[in-house]
């Protein structure tokens, strides 16, 4: 009898402590008591009545990864592409996951591909693979949506890879290639027009300066020949002032000598005879040299005496 107890005794220590369960951080637990939903065990110590209640399901409430297949879908204008998603999710309650869908992932992963579907099939090919912000942003509202009766948030959504088919992916680099050549060609007739630019400015330069260059000699020249006009005409003003000074200085000679008119009368000779030099036709004899002859006898008497 005593042993029975202790094995009895025993029996129920080793039940306790199976039924006992720890559950740690970021983790949640289903419970059903008798088939039905009974409670969510969250952090920490709980007892299961045994036989009675029962773990349903044990959920992780960190976000999750899901990275799904590459799926075939077709844009707006006939290209059939692969395309795969990245779903990040979170768990937000252990009921509604546990009760809400059979195969949450798999029903996640179903609902990823036909809204995918759906999206590109209003894009045609150069939208579909410039506008991926775009995709991921409605991708992530439908599926959000969609699971949050299943206790699902979906946080991110991402196109990891857009694999279009081969021919068009020697199309497209067929394009790049032809698109490249355009900006070098661009960027060659570009330098080339500078450097015509640069020496054109050049040539335009240099003709200025040429231009200034010329213009400087001839005012240099004409100042120069000005110059010497001026020292011409004055040189000639001076030789005119000069003789016009003998004459003065002769004539003030003669008026001291006190010169008679026959001495006078000499000088008007010697005054024609300097016109009359062998060139002239015609000479024109002032009617007072008429006496010439007179004159000169006169003379020969003075030098006589």
């Amino acid at each position: 009898m005593h042993y029975a107890v202790i094995v009895l005794v025993v029996l129920i220590v080793l039940l306790i402590i199976a039924n006992v369960r720890i559950v740690s951080q970021s983790n949640a637990q289903v419970v059903e008591r008798l088939g039905a939903y009974s409670a969510t065990w969250n952090v920490g110590l709980h007892i299961k009545l045994p036989f009675i209640e029962r773990v349903i399901n044990r959920v992780i409430l960190k976000e999750q990864v899901a990275d799904f297949d590459p799926q075939p879908v077709i844009t707006k204008d006939n290209v059939t592409m692969m395309i795969d998603t990245v779903v990040y999710f979170q768990i937000t309650d252990p009921k509604l996951y546990t009760y809400g869908v059979v195969n949450p992932i798999s029903a996640i992963e179903n609902l990823a591909t036909t809204t995918l579907r759906n999206i590109i099939g209003e894009l045609e090919l150069d939208e579909t693979l410039t506008s991926r912000d775009m995709i991921n942003s409605r991708m992530r509202s439908v599926l959000d949506e969609a699971t949050d009766p299943w206790g699902i948030k979906v946080n991110r959504v991402e196109v990891k890879n857009i694999t279009p088919p081969k021919s068009i992916l020697e199309a497209m680099e067929k394009q790049m290639r032809a698109e490249r050549e355009r900006r070098e060609a661009i960027l060659r007739a570009e330098g080339e027009k500078q450097s015509a630019i640069l020496v054109a400015e050049g040539q335009k330069a240099s003709a200025i300066l040429k231009a200034e260059a010329d213009k400087a000699a001839v005012i240099l020249q004409a100042e120069a020949a000005k110059e010497a006009a001026i020292r011409e005409a004055e040189g000639e003003a001076q030789a005119i002032l000069s003789v016009q000074k003998a004459t003065a200085e002769g004539l003030s000679m003669l008026k001291g000598v006190a010169a008679d008119e026959a001495l006078i009368r000499l000088k008007s000779l010697e005054a024609l005879q300097k016109v009359a030099d062998g060139k002239a036709t015609k000479i024109i004899i002032p009617s007072d040299i008429q006496n010439l002859a007179g004159l000169v006898t006169g003379i020969k008497e003075i030098i006589k005496e």
